[in-house]
Parts: structure tokens; C-alpha cells; sequence
């Protein structure tokens, strides 16, 4: 593959499914592991940006094993928030997190794709992705979902991984990020393919300003772009556009 070159990366709603079905038991360790725990530090400087408006009902797309609506659910004793998410198994784990720590009356857990969100319009105050948007089938439907649910005014935080730009630490980053995360997390949790995926997503997801425009171009606006850590994430926060 030539330098320039875009992996081809199968985001099918049913092959994305199938391969955090198969992942979800170490998915945990691994993020936290492979992070050396900074994911923890970006969602909570996520759900700090996000509780500024008070925001009392809550859409979390992509919730995963719900790490990202058990923080926000944390950090404020008034939210309520609906987790969403295509992976059975995800959100298997995910429940079990939130009845251990007492907060299934406050974060509801759905199977449910960004494609077709099951809330009516102007529902939600506000909503949320953490590492989720670029593996969305088609991710204007996506975000033109979530922001047909969110009220006027509601705000859209998305946390993903992006690629650093500056030198030498690009070059060690994509050393890591492209060989020795798909041999590790291949040997944890014994699917190679999920973190061979994982790297090969980023690099085809549109970063920084140009995710800022497709943002617009779905019924959002005042996009804020904030880089974490050498550029290695990348926390957005769009406004529904008043209607």
C-alpha cells in the first residue's frame, strides 16, 4: 500500500457488529491498557465541556460498554442518559457496569444503530460519541440522525482518535498505532482483524476542520475543535442549529 494510499475498511452495520460482539469481554482492558489510561482523562474532559449547559436527558451514540454514560451519569446527580449501541455483547457488559454502581434508574441501555435512531425529533437536550462516529456506516445519516433528536440549541460532543502531525512524535505514534496495537491487542483478545481495523478506521476518518464541515453540513454549527494529547484525539462540540 503506497504511502497516500486509504485502507479500503468494511464499516457494514452487520461486520462492525459482529466485531465488537467478538472483542467486548477485553475491550475494556485493552482501551485502558492501549491508552495507558489517558481515554479515561479525554471523556472526562468531554463530560466537563458537555455539563456546562446542564443538560438533563442525554443521547449516547456508540456507547460501547456504556464507560462514557456511567462518567457523565457520575459527575452529575440530575442526567439521565439513553446508551445506544448495535453490539449485543457491548452493551451486555455495559449493563452489568451500571447496575454495579447503582445507576440503571438514570442510563437506559438500547440496541439501536446511529442510522436509525428510535426517538422522536427535538427529544434530547444533548448527545454524545466517544470513539464511535468513524466506524458509522454512512456518517451523514448518522449525524444527521442524531441531530434530528437533539433539540434546538442542543449540543454534540465527539471524542475520536486522529493522527498527529508533528515530527518525530507522528512517526512513533504511527509505529505504534499501526504495528505493535494490532499484534498486542490481536494476542489479548484473539481477533487480530478488530485492531488491525481499529487504526486502518482512523486513517480513513475525516479529521480536524473537514469533519468540522460534513458537522455543518448536517444541521450543526459553532464547531469547536480541541486536540488531546499530541493530537492523538480529537474532542468536537457542534450546535444544533435553531430551527
Amino acid at each position: 500500500m503506497g504511502s497516500n494510499q486509504k485502507p479500503i475498511v468494511d464499516k457494514s452495520t452487520s461486520s462492525v457488529a459482529a466485531m465488537f460482539n467478538s472483542i467486548a469481554p477485553s475491550y475494556d482492558f485493552l482501551n485502558h491498557l492501549l491508552s495507558l489510561g489517558i481515554d479515561k482523562l479525554w471523556r472526562r474532559r468531554l463530560v466537563k465541556r458537555l455539563l456546562r449547559a446542564n443538560p438533563q436527558n442525554v443521547l449516547d451514540v456508540a456507547t460501547g460498554t456504556a464507560d462514557l454514560a456511567l462518567a457523565l451519569a457520575k459527575s452529575s446527580p440530575y442526567v439521565k442518559v439513553v446508551g445506544i449501541d448495535i453490539s449485543e455483547s457491548m452493551l451486555a457488559i455495559g449493563m452489568v457496569k451500571v447496575k454495579k454502581r447503582k445507576l440503571d434508574n438514570r442510563i437506559a441501555l438500547k440496541k439501536a444503530s446511529a442510522l436509525c435512531i428510535p426517538y422522536a425529533d427535538n427529544h434530547f437536550n444533548a448527545a454524545m460519541v466517544a470513539f464511535g462516529v468513524r466506524n458509522f456506516e454512512d456518517l451523514s445519516q448518522g449525524l444527521k440522525e442524531i441531530c434530528r433528536v437533539l433539540k434546538p440549541g442542543g449540543e454534540l460532543a465527539v471524542l475520536e482518535f486522529s493522527m498527529p502531525h508533528h515530527w518525530p512524535f507522528n512517526a512513533l505514534y504511527r509505529f505504534y498505532f499501526l504495528k505493535f496495537l494490532p499484534w498486542i491487542g490481536g494476542k489479548v483478545s484473539g481477533n487480530r482483524l478488530a485492531y488491525t481495523y481499529l487504526p486502518e478506521s482512523v486513517l480513513t476518518f475525516p479529521q480536524g476542520e473537514t469533519f468540522a464541515q460534513i458537522l455543518k453540513s448536517c444541521g450543526f454549527n459553532d464547531v469547536e475543535i480541541r486536540g488531546q494529547t499530541f493530537g492523538i484525539a480529537t474532542l468536537y462540540i457542534a450546535k444544533k442549529i435553531n430551527q
